[in-house]
């Protein structure tokens, strides 16, 4: 809620800005500030590591404000006459000078007004401690973990008496399940000490919220509930029309960049120019992908390999191409047609899936919506290049298969801008 606050009040303090100092028209000013915000929000300049570094939050508002101003010139094109002719330069010099200290002030605000609180966990440290300690370390070491047990009624009743003679910095202010099984043993205990006012959270509530993914470890814990969730996921019909959209303004923008592509890998190795590859989609699925081809030919293409083990056979222009995606705008043909979407979970290959679906619970659910040319995995994580990369990598897919709705879509797609740029995560 904190974090919302301080959106609006940037907000508010670059409309005031452009309205009273550069005395634009309303309607220019409420639009170019929401853009500017926006162009900030992409770089992630929100979050908590942004926020406390004045660095990393100065690097991140100046760029954010130069990308904005892309989109501002297309409306100063049309418009021009309605601007100050100090718009640009006093925007950005305004941002770059007060957003990044009053962020950092806001940081400090935000860490000191967050109270410590202390949990109980029923669960075994070995099994899920390192996911309580990544929880812990995202919000600031403000929830911390005391004490793990697995317990049994009158262990538990034992602790939760003595807590009530613990001094106020020790004190146990709720109860996390992470194994639905040892709750079986306590459950009157667990009820009676929620309606006398103690916190009970759930592992996966708690995970979602502060990691934003679904450890695997956590979705085996919690098998019946997740399988429920997963088996019961829909495509919503909104999504499909946004997907038309977007495809269609897309092709007909890039159009002469996928003519300049086209011909010069033909110039550099010939035919073919498009790459065509089986993937698996929706339900599991096949159908084909098609992309730029950034590889030389070769006879084994349909051998399923990670991109980092083909780096001797990238093209020229595939180097251009794939650090800024451009290989991948032939996709938006397949969402156009409805095989892909523009946001959710990529397309796998064949061989992979079939391995995959065998070693890594859960797999099969990222399969429960349209694979996406971006997708929250991709923005979080990086290439997954090993098994164990792949399962995190699932988490985040897990996480937005389960959360999707338009709010999550648009804050990936803004924040696709930063990943392309900062060639972060697996966009």
């Amino acid at each position: 809620m904190k974090k919302l606050i301080f959106q609006f009040l940037d907000i508010i303090i670059i409309f005031s800005f452009n309205t009273f100092l550069l005395e634009l028209p309303l309607p220019i000013t409420i639009i170019s500030s929401l853009i500017i915000y926006l162009g900030i929000y992409s770089f992630r300049v929100y979050e908590t590591q942004t926020m406390k570094s004045y660095t990393e939050s100065l690097i991140k508002t100046t760029v954010g404000t130069l990308i904005s101003f892309i989109l501002i010139l297309i409306l100063y094109f049309f418009l021009n006459k309605y601007f100050n002719r100090y718009f640009f330069l006093s925007n950005l010099l305004f941002t770059i000078l007060i957003l990044p200290i009053l962020h950092k002030i806001e940081y400090n605000i935000y860490e000191k007004s967050m109270p410590i609180k202390n949990y109980l966990v029923i669960g075994r440290k070995e099994e899920i401690g390192h996911i309580m300690q990544e929880i812990s370390e995202k919000t600031l070491n403000k929830i911390v973990f005391t004490q793990y047990i697995n317990p049994d009624p009158i262990t538990l009743d034992e602790i939760i008496k003595q807590n009530k003679q613990q001094t106020k910095s020790q004190i146990i202010h709720g109860i996390v399940i992470t194994d639905p099984e040892l709750e079986k043993h306590v459950k009157p205990q667990i009820q009676h000490y929620k309606e006398e006012g103690m916190e009970i959270e759930y592992l996966p509530n708690m995970a979602e919220k502060y990691l934003n993914r679904i450890p695997i470890e956590v979705a085996q814990k919690f098998k019946e509930y997740y399988e429920v969730i997963f088996n019961n996921i829909k495509e919503h019909p909104s999504k499909r029309f946004l997907d038309i959209t977007i495809s269609t303004i897309a092709l007909v923008i890039l159009s002469p960049i996928i003519l300049i592509l086209s011909i010069l890998i033909l110039l550099e190795d010939g035919k073919p120019v498009v790459y065509k590859q089986q993937r698996v989609g929706l339900n599991g699925e096949k159908f084909t992908m098609h992309k730029f081809r950034s590889m030389k030919n070769k006879t084994d293409q349909n051998e399923a390999k990670f991109a980092t083990d083909e780096q001797d056979r990238i093209l020229k222009i595939g180097k251009i191409m794939r650090p800024i995606r451009l290989d991948e705008i032939l996709q938006f043909y397949d969402i156009l047609i409805g095989k892909m979407s523009f946001v959710g979970p990529r397309p796998e290959q064949i061989p992979l899936v079939e391995e995959y679906n065998g070693l890594i619970p859960f797999y099969w659910a990222r399969h429960k919506l349209k694979p996406g040319l971006t997708g929250w995995a991709q923005i979080m994580y990086k290439y997954s290049a090993s098994l164990e990369e792949t399962k995190m990598k699932l988490s985040y897919d897990l996480y937005y298969v389960k959360n999707r709705d338009i709010f999550l879509d648009l804050n990936i797609i803004i924040k696709t801008i930063e990943a392309v740029i900062w060639r972060r995560g697996a966009v």
